[in-house]
């Protein structure tokens, strides 16, 4: 019962009406990761590896790009 009394003491918490984020800086902590990039495939290979990303549940340029990692993966280790 004691958890409830915390939690319930904890909801009471109010939002201020206005923060000041004039002296706040865009995108500080953010890294992006990826790079934007265009790549020609062939049309049955794009059809392939997006028939193959929605029977496994990803998006088509994530299987993409595990293929390409797996295949580096590979030629480091070889």
């Amino acid at each position: 019962m004691r958890e409830l009394e915390q939690r319930a003491e904890l909801d009471k918490f109010d939002m201020e009406e206005h923060y000041d984020f004039s002296t706040g800086v865009r995108g500080r902590f953010y890294q992006s990761k990826k790079v934007s990039t265009t790549i020609r495939l062939d049309n049955d290979i794009l059809l392939f590896l997006k028939k193959k990303a929605s029977e496994d549940h990803i998006g088509y340029q994530t299987l993409i790009n595990s293929l390409l990692r797996d295949y580096v993966k590979h030629s480091i280790e070889s």
